[in-house]
């Protein structure tokens, strides 16, 4: 009678993906949604000239906790409460989480399609290339189920790190460079600032699922993947590419190596595993 009492009360749609579909389908969702804020931030840094990164690092964090703690209220999703073992857990998880995102935004505001060398713009794309190995590997880690969970390492890292975000764009002087901005007016403007706080928040949901069910090779590797399809973009839509041979060739070496990476990948996962005939296995190595 338990166990079909438990049946009855289970969810169907919460049944598992068949092995392989899953891993596949938080790969393609974080890389749309990695390529999807890219162009927006690129629109709101660049088109527009919003001056401040940081601003909208703490918009998407911002973004991130009100989502997150509604759901909670309205028993949507599942997290624990604030205790004071959270941060130990945590750690060092939220500065790698915010050194990912403020490197990734600078890296956007400061980089052109034309690929022309800018430094500082590559230092910030080599920081954004380390934190977000680094936010995989330990993402993975800290994501058991009995502990945070995905939900509560999401909330967690927005909170502990948007006031010290916050300080820091108001020492920099990005806060006030932000609401000096003349187009806070400007309706399509704020449409598009409330659309990247938004898909911060999926980019994070996104980022963690992809740690989840795949490895963080595999995380870092979708990402860059997604950063060179953004270049091929470029070179036709945004009208200033300059073509250089260098440069196209080191595109089409990264694209390629890339997706034979993901090929490999998504083969070795999609593969059904081979039954082992455990009378052959020794017994030693059966202990």
């Amino acid at each position: 009678m338990t166990g079909q009492a438990d049946s009855a009360g289970a969810d169907p749609s919460s049944g598992p993906l068949p092995s392989g579909v899953a891993p596949l389908l938080s790969a393609v969702f974080y890389g749309t949604c990695s390529f999807l804020i890219v162009l927006v931030n690129k629109a709101l840094l660049t088109t527009y000239g919003f001056p401040s990164p940081i601003v909208l690092g703490v918009g998407q964090m911002a973004a991130t906790i009100m989502i997150l703690y509604v759901s909670k209220l309205n028993k949507i999703i599942h997290f624990p409460d604030f205790d004071k073992k959270i941060p130990v857990k945590l750690f060092p998880l939220p500065f790698l989480y915010v050194g990912n995102h403020i490197s990734g935004l600078s890296s956007t505001s400061r980089l052109s399609s034309d690929l022309a060398f800018n430094l500082e713009g590559y230092i910030f794309v080599f920081l954004n290339d380390i934190f977000t190995a680094a936010n995989g590997v330990y993402t993975k880690q800290k994501m058991d189920p009995k502990e945070l969970g995905k939900y509560g390492v999401l909330f967690y890292n927005a909170c502990f790190m948007i006031i010290p975000t916050l300080i820091l764009s108001v020492s920099t002087g990005d806060l006030q460079q932000a609401a000096e901005f003349n187009q806070w007016k400007n309706v399509l403007f704020i449409l598009q600032f409330l659309l990247s706080c938004f898909l911060g928040f999926l980019l994070m949901y996104s980022t963690v699922l992809c740690s989840y069910y795949n490895s963080a090779l595999t995380t870092a590797v979708v990402g860059a993947v997604k950063n060179v399809s953004i270049a091929y973009i470029g070179m036709v839509v945004g009208g200033d590419y300059i073509f250089s041979v260098s440069n196209f060739i080191g595109l089409n070496i990264c694209m390629a190596g890339g997706l034979r990476y993901s090929f490999l990948t998504l083969s070795s996962q999609l593969k059904p595993k081979q039954p082992v005939d455990e009378e052959n296995i020794p017994p030693d190595l059966k202990s």
